[in-house]
């Protein structure tokens, strides 16, 4: 990964102008404060600076891969720094100030330890040229040249390590980002769809099901109006009892109520309402033994559909004579259980059985929601038990 360039804001802008400005800088005085050197002189210098700027000036125009005009600029940078120390003295100040580049355009620490120690060894020939060939002069040179690059090498590996570092952790917070977007976007769709399938159980448990009992009254009060009027008028009354509880239950539905308004208060008195009720419509014997549990609101709304649905299905596939509730307390009042038994076709229970009918999988849905269960036993011929089990609020 190119760690030097792949940062092409304004910070390596900033830091390749700063060095070109002291380039500059340095150039020109040099030129001008230097008399001791020839017109000759001064026109190759200004010549070599004239050919390092054109040719890093050409490596920002060449399209595509920039690692070969980028090399050839630093080659390039590196002669020149040997030629300019040969014509000049100061060549060590001219080393320093053109570091930075072999740093930002090497763009991996090797090339760019290989060309900055290329115009080293460069600059460090071309000024004992100038100087004669002294060797006092070159080894003193020699160390000051090997101490520039010694330095430069360390703070320049030193500075690759936290871009390196920082890369790191700006990937690491860039996925940490995606990751928490996916998330937010899966929670957002998990609760989507939780909220559709509440939506459903409600409708099944509450609408469906009116409309069920709606349908059947009115066909049996089609049926008998000439025979039995008054059976009729009964069931023409249900009807009419059934539709407003269906309107209350659609307009809190729509007003995003969890729980129909049935299942304030006793557990007790909603249920045996719903028993009632029952009962007036099937004519079906409905007994009844039913404690009075302290719930929170869940707990009844949960208890109520249960029966509701249980109730729907002793109504359109059990052909019962005889339907027995019992609702308790069991555990030392920490758990209720609401056991609902018929002696009806029954059926031959399997997994299938729990999991094909919607019914029967919202109220496992509902008992598991607050940490309860749900029994069916059944044989054919032998009725149905249902036994629903929720732990009180203070067990959950």
């Amino acid at each position: 990964m190119n760690l030097w360039a792949a940062r092409p804001g304004w910070r390596l802008r900033r830091l390749t102008t700063v060095s070109w400005v002291f380039f500059g800088a340095y150039s020109a005085i040099s030129t001008v404060a230097d008399d001791n050197g020839s017109e000759a002189q001064r026109l190759w210098w200004l010549g070599i600076l004239a050919a390092i700027a054109l040719c890093f000036a050409a490596r920002t125009r060449i399209p595509g891969d920039r690692t070969l005009p980028s090399h050839a600029y630093l080659l390039v940078l590196a002669l020149g720094l040997g030629g300019l120390s040969y014509l000049r003295g100061g060549y060590v100040a001219l080393f320093i100030v053109t570091l930075p580049h072999f740093w930002i355009y090497g763009r991996t620490p090797r090339p760019a330890m290989a060309f900055s120690g290329l115009a080293a060894v460069l600059t460090l020939i071309g000024s004992t040229i100038r100087q004669g060939g002294d060797p006092g002069y070159f080894g003193t040179t020699l160390a000051s040249t090997s101490i520039v690059f010694a330095a430069s090498a360390l703070i320049g590996l030193w500075a690759h390590e936290v871009v390196e570092q920082s890369d790191e952790r700006a990937r690491l917070i860039v996925e940490l980002e995606r990751t928490q977007a996916e998330l937010a976007e899966a929670h957002q769709r998990q609760g989507a769809a939780d909220e559709r399938e509440r939506l459903a159980r409600d409708i099944h448990d509450t609408l469906a099901q009116g409309f069920a009992s709606i349908v059947v009254l009115a066909e049996a009060a089609r049926s008998g109006l000439a025979a039995e009027p008054a059976r009729s008028a009964q069931q023409l009354r249900s009807i009419e009892h059934t539709a407003r509880e269906n309107l209350a239950e659609a307009r809190e539905l729509v007003g995003s109520a969890h729980g129909g308004g049935r299942a304030a208060g006793s557990v007790a008195d909603t249920l045996r309402r719903t028993l009632d009720r029952f009962a007036e419509d099937t004519g079906l014997d409905v007994s009844a033994e039913l404690a009075d549990p302290a719930c929170d609101q869940p707990t009844r709304i949960a208890l109520l559909r249960c029966t509701q649905e249980s109730l729907a299905n002793v109504r359109k596939h059990a052909k019962a004579s005889a339907v027995s509730v019992v609702l308790a307390e069991r555990e030392r009042g920490r758990v209720v259980e609401l056991e609902i038994t018929d002696d009806g076709a029954g059926f031959a229970v399997g997994e299938e059985a729990l999991s094909g009918g919607f019914g029967l999988r919202g109220m496992r849905k509902r008992l598991t929601e607050l940490g309860g269960d749900l029994l069916l036993t059944s044989s054919p011929g032998d009725g149905t038990r249902l036994l629903a089990m929720v732990p009180l609020s203070e067990e959950r």
